[in-house]
């Protein structure tokens, strides 16, 4: 799994909103998720509203631990101690200058990509993907018609062929070769041409 896809899998949809998780982000940043959360409280000014970052109920945890979590390793997000920081895109762009490092820069890069991926995959109507499913459909339906009379064809032709062969057995086995006594050929014995000739 590439970074993007191992990113996207991470962003969970919560509130309605497309967001990652402290934890997650915590382990991309390669810090602990307490000095993560210290430095967003530290700045928490820079994390005002819920379109930046949010903290998550309890329900939600249950609700995501049943759902969303089941695709993570095993025991992240089962064993909670505090209630995790939900991060939208806004509020990871923020993070950045908050950790300050050259690492928290590079990795929100990536994260940023993701986000983008994740809105260009919703954005684009479901009617233009069924079509251009329906159209791949339809072009797999044709090809294997076009498959199928060319195998139905060769299966005529094989027919024929085995019909001539069958044909051509019965009219030999049918016909009078007009087979003739052949004389024999190697040592006469005496005694023997008068049997011969019987």
């Amino acid at each position: 799994m590439d970074n993007l896809q191992l990113i996207q899998s991470k962003i969970y949809e919560i509130r309605g909103q497309k967001v990652m998780l402290d934890f997650d982000l915590a382990e991309m940043y390669g810090v602990e998720t307490k000095r993560l959360k210290e430095a967003v409280r530290r700045n928490i000014d820079r994390f005002e509203g819920d379109d930046f970052m949010f903290e998550l109920t309890k329900k939600e945890i249950t609700e995501l631990s049943r759902t969303q979590f089941a695709t993570l390793n095993k025991g992240r997000g089962s064993n909670i101690k505090y209630l995790p920081f939900a991060f939208t895109e806004l509020g990871v762009a923020m993070l950045s200058s908050v950790l300050n490092s050259k690492l928290a820069i590079e990795i929100n890069r990536g994260i940023m990509r993701a986000f983008v991926a994740v809105r260009q995959m919703l954005s684009n109507p479901i009617e233009s993907r069924v079509e251009r499913i329906e159209t791949q459909v339809k072009e797999l339906k044709q090809y294997m018609e076009e498959v199928l009379v060319d195998q139905n064809d060769i299966n005529d032709d094989t027919m024929m062929q085995l019909e001539l062969i069958n044909q051509t057995l019965a009219e030999l086995q049918t016909k009078d070769r007009g087979f003739k006594e052949r004389k024999r050929i190697g040592y006469k014995l005496p005694g023997c041409e008068e049997e011969e000739k019987k």
